[in-house]
């Protein structure tokens, strides 16, 4: 039976745990493409196929706007589903259109890993079984970034420090933030949204952290350099890139904390500045001192100005919550129609995970 290719992708996510008989476990690994010919062949030649606690494994393209045979080639090494997009969305929205048809087709558990191969996937037994085992419901693997010896000096210490920012944004112990390599449970896939077109590796961890989803790393084997890396185009792009997408979370999920400490500085300026001219004044200072009471009143302005936005997007935060809660239940409620109308003689549900 040839795989099944997608082209339009509507909301459809997946019917929600019921009693009863235990339900096959469904694993669904997915690979988000561009262009990869010549590497998905063998990328998908070294995927398992059964695994223990799993009943059925199934491999997913997401073919984002390849212009090359990258879905001809996947097919043909036995590829279950293709989803393929008409243009190159970037691996942010491959990423997210792979959690959707995963969970439409009824996944409990989603391995999310690379086309060009750099990942292990002997590895991905270790990977699910933080899932399997009830003790996760996002599993990142912890790459050894400082024995990785293709990445530059200075990429390892980014990383490291991009993993540092993750982990007091969301609130996690997550050691190795960019890594693609990956399992998510079905609940947790309802749940994420990724609003950075660039990449979804950070982002989803603090999303997920700050929705109450419980996430651990586990050690995987040292990635493999099959090709130069088309993520990483230049250090200073990809620090940019980062940087950019390391404050855009800050912004949307500490708005409070980000406004106060950017408020911090001005305020004490403007403190230190208004007492400096307070003790002039009451010294009986012959001048004035205007500039330096203009300048204290804009600073301590401008503070209060920045911790009103921080007060703004708390609240803000507090209503993205419950968009997200409402989100959450219409992709659920979806899924089940979905799921239901794809095999209408199976009553049971699948586990809650």
């Amino acid at each position: 039976m040839p795989p099944e290719t997608i082209f339009p992708l509507t909301e459809r996510p997946v019917r929600p745990a019921g009693s009863g008989a235990r339900r096959p476990v469904k694993l669904i690994i997915q690979i988000p493409c561009y262009n990869e010919e010549e590497t998905i062949a063998e990328t998908l030649a070294d995927l398992p196929r059964t695994l223990p606690g799993i009943d059925t494994i199934e491999w997913l393209i997401i073919n984002d706007g390849s212009r090359d045979r990258t879905v001809e080639v996947a097919r043909a090494a036995g590829a279950d589903h293709i989803i393929d997009l008409p243009v190159n969305k970037g691996l942010a929205n491959g990423f997210m259109a792979g959690l959707q048809r995963a969970v439409e087709l009824g996944a409990d558990i989603i391995v999310n890993t690379d086309a060009d191969n750099q990942y292990n996937a002997a590895d991905i037994p270790a990977l699910i079984a933080p899932i399997l085992e009830r003790r996760a419901q996002f599993v990142v693997g912890d790459r050894p970034i400082s024995d990785v010896e293709h990445f530059s000096w200075l990429k390892k210490q980014l990383q490291l420090l991009g993993s540092k920012v993750v982990q007091v944004v969301s609130g996690t112990n997550v050691q190795d933030a960019p890594s693609g390599f990956r399992a998510i449970s079905r609940e947790a896939a309802l749940r994420i949204n990724v609003f950075d077109s660039y990449s979804y590796t950070m982002e989803s961890i603090i999303q997920a952290g700050l929705s109450g989803i419980r996430i651990v790393s586990i050690p995987i084997s040292s990635p493999r350099e099959t090709r130069p890396s088309r993520l990483v185009r230049s250090i200073g792009n990809y620090v940019k890139r980062s940087m950019a997408a390391i404050l855009r979370a800050f912004l949307i999920y500490k708005p409070g904390k980000t406004f106060f400490l950017l408020g911090a500085p001005p305020a004490l300026m403007g403190v230190a500045l208004m007492l400096r001219w307070l003790l002039l004044y009451f010294q009986g200072t012959e001048r004035a001192h205007v500039p330096s009471l203009i300048a204290a009143s804009m600073l301590i302005g401008l503070a209060g100005l920045l911790w009103m936005l921080g007060l703004i997007g708390e609240l803000l935060s507090i209503n993205r919550r419950l968009l997200q809660d409402i989100q959450y239940r219409l992709r659920r409620a979806a899924a089940e129609a979905y799921y239901d109308s794809l095999d209408p003689s199976d009553s049971e549900a699948p586990e809650e995970r």
